[in-house]
This record gives C-alpha cells, structure tokens and sequence, in this order.
C-alpha cells in the first residue's frame, strides 16, 4: 500500500496541465484534499463549485482556481487534462450552469474524464461532455485516506490516461480496476455504500446494549471502539475474515450464542444479500 501511495505522489507531483474538479463536497473535497497532500501544484487545479464550504474556499488563497469565469466561445478559458466529476447525479443531468461549464474545460479527443457519480454509465458521459471517461466507485473513508475506489475505463482510455485517473483516486486509497462495467452496480452496493452498513452495526449494537442494561454513553462507546478496532485488525491481519471471527469464538461461549443467531435462519447472510441486492437494483435504476 505505501508503495501505491508513493507512485501516486509522484505522478501527482509531475502533472504540468490542468486538473478540474467539479464538485467539491464530501467526497470531491477529500480527492482535493488527498492531491494536495500527495503533491499536486495547487495552481494546477480548478474547482467548479457553486456552494463551496469555508475549507474549500481557503484552498483559493493556496493558488487552487475556485470557479473562474467561462468563455462561452470555440476557444475555451482553459482546457482541462483531467476533469474529475464528482457531482451528484441528478445535478450533472440538468442542463445549463455546471454542466455548460463541464463541456467547455473538456476535448472531445484529449481529456481523461473520471466520473465517480453512482448510476452514471460511460455511454451517458461521453454523450454528455465527450472525452476518454473513467468510471469509479469510492467511499467515504476516503476522507481518511482510507477509502477503495473500483474503476473501468472506456475503450479509447490509453494506458498514459489510465495511470493518470489511478494516481488521482489513489490518493484516498486503495483502488482496483474492472473490465465490465456490469459491475459497477454491486460494486455500489457493496463498497460505495458499505460503509453505512457498519455504521449501522455500530448503531444498533449500541442499542442493543442499552436494551442489556448498560448505560447509554458506555454502549455506544463500546460499539463504536468495538467496530472500529475491529475493523483495524481486519486491515492489518493477513487472514481472512472467517478465520478472524473463528478465533473470537469459544465453542459453546458468549460469542457462539451470539452469532447462532445472527448466522441463523433470517440472519445476516440473507439480510445482507437482501441489502445489497436492493442497493445494486437501484444503482441499475439510476442509470436509466
């Protein structure tokens, strides 16, 4: 991983054009942040943003361009070599405003365009903004630097344009590529909203132990350090989930009581297949 993390700092550190951004909320905002610190010029990026928050806005006294005006001609104010588009959907698809000011920083022939929207397919961003498009999922533990991104590259992504949209979503984490882009919706369902799952986990055992008879403020501490230990020992262990969780349990335990439920009929496993396969039809239905 650190050494992922360096060949990305590097490549970010030699970009001589012009990264855009449109969108810089939590997530855009954590790719911004993450260039940053891995390298990146800030003069070499523009945010197009028309809320932007108080963090943002101070990154425009760093030299980073926060929404420059637009030239609305054949010759653009800038033309971006990245645009990385980190709208919500239902934003990019109103047009006029944002969406005018995408077209205008993008090539049809030059420009990477890494789309990381949920739902929004690579044939409706090249009809929209044109480009070679880059499709990814992440999370939101890239506000952490510990995010997962999957990617797909359209056909006419050369590998020089793949490395690119590598060094920029790898600066919030681990990144792995498909080949079909089929699979992007259960990638949503299981990565992109994944991380709510566990804080659900952490939620409702919380709840659980106050329905137990603990106090309020000591459960839910207990839950929220419980799962967030956890969650360390399975990124730094090399074994596999299975056999973390087999090493917790005593035959005949407290643990082994516990998950004879949650392992049970209409435990887990069927709630969490129910679960991702409601996220991934709805990924499918954003996408129509």
């Amino acid at each position: 991983m650190c050494g992922e993390m360096s060949n990305a700092s590097s490549a970010l550190k030699d970009i001589t054009g012009t990264i855009a951004l449109a969108g810089a909320g939590k997530m855009g905002g954590a790719m911004l942040t993450g260039w940053l610190a891995q390298g990146l010029d800030p003069s070499r990026v523009v945010v197009i943003e028309p809320s932007p928050s108080a963090e943002i806005g101070a990154l425009a006294a760093k030299g980073v361009r926060l929404n420059p005006p637009f030239r609305v001609s054949p010759h653009h104010l800038f033309a971006a070599d990245a645009l990385v588009i980190a709208l919500k959907p239902q934003t990019f698809r109103q047009e006029g405003g944002v969406l005018k000011a995408l077209v205008d920083t993008v090539n049809p022939l030059d420009t990477l365009v890494v789309s990381i929207m949920a739902g929004t397919t690579i044939a409706s961003l090249q009809e929209v903004v044109g480009g070679a498009v880059v499709r990814a999922m992440p999370n939101t533990p890239a506000a952490i630097g510990r995010g997962i991104t999957v990617a797909v590259a359209a056909k006419n992504v050369s590998a020089i344009k793949r490395d690119l949209a590598d060094a920029l979503l790898r600066a919030t984490g681990a990144v792995e590529w498909v080949d079909d882009e089929m699979l992007m919706d259960a990638v949503t369902a299981v990565s992109g909203s994944g991380p709510a799952y566990v804080f659900l986990l952490a939620e409702e055992l919380a709840r659980a132990g106050v329905a137990a008879g603990l106090p309020e403020e000591l459960a839910t501490k207990l839950a929220r350090e419980t799962v967030a230990g956890s969650g360390e020992l399975l990124h730094r262990s090399e074994l596999a989930s299975a056999t973390l969780r087999q090493n917790v349990t005593s035959p005949g335990g407290t643990t082994a009581a516990a998950l004879n439920v949650l392992m049970g009929p209409g435990g887990l496993q069927q709630l969490m297949e129910h679960a991702v396969g409601a996220a991934t039809a709805r990924s499918r239905e954003l996408a129509k």
